[in-house]
């Protein structure tokens, strides 16, 4: 699909998935006046407006790519309980399965197609083919992820009911952050080669930064 040609529906498709934002679960806590600004900060219409998404949802990267519109990002969030992200997957590309232990995830997809799923508590799979104009929730602190099964890009964009939702990636917690490889054979029933070989392909034990 040419690029000119989801620009006619790129812009009413972002305004909708903002629509979704009053639909998700806030989890932060409420605040006594309108809205927070740090100190020392001039507050005008500047403060309040985003342009990190300028032209991202045009674009057709070659690795999965996350941009986040979060209170880190964007100061303004701080106390609205609401934040953003612009998902873009390529061909056969992954979100592995992740959690966000502080909001539920509302995933509107905008271009492509995705496989998605989330396990509930009980271990229960839940799993479903999304095409455009399909949306997603996937509930607060549960492990899920997203697929791009075909051969063309997607895109997605998913609101969070908090400022932070934070990510905890599946794979990067179990076997990038030092855990004893001894411990982490007896929990996968398997032998600690195994646990080093898949250890390998995360290079070094994350440290927070």
């Amino acid at each position: 699909m040419a690029m000119n040609s989801l620009k006619p529906i790129s812009s009413f498709l972002f305004l909708l998935a903002l629509v979704t934002a009053k639909t998700a679960l806030a989890s932060d806590p409420g605040i006594l006046s309108d809205f927070i600004a740090p100190t020392n900060t001039s507050v005008d219409g500047k403060f309040f407006t985003f342009t990190g998404m300028r032209g991202v949802i045009t674009k057709f990267p070659q690795n999965f790519t996350l941009t986040k519109a979060t209170m880190n990002e964007f100061p303004a969030l701080n106390g609205q309980s609401v934040s953003y992200a612009v998902l873009q997957y390529p061909a056969d590309g992954l979100n592995p399965p992740h959690t966000h232990p502080r909001a539920a995830e509302l995933l509107f997809l905008v271009y492509g197609s995705l496989e998605v799923g989330f396990v509930d508590t009980k271990n229960v799979l839940y799993t479903q083919s999304l095409q455009v104009g399909d949306m997603f929730i996937f509930p607060k602190g549960l492990v899920h992820y997203q697929y791009n099964p075909t051969q063309k890009s997607a895109i997605a964009i998913s609101s969070f009911g908090s400022a932070n939702a934070g990510t905890v990636s599946v794979p990067l917690s179990v076997f990038a952050t030092g855990i004893d490889d001894g411990i982490l054979a007896k929990a996968f029933k398997t032998d600690v080669y195994t646990i080093q070989k898949i250890k390998s392909g995360f290079g070094k034990p994350y440290t927070e930064g």
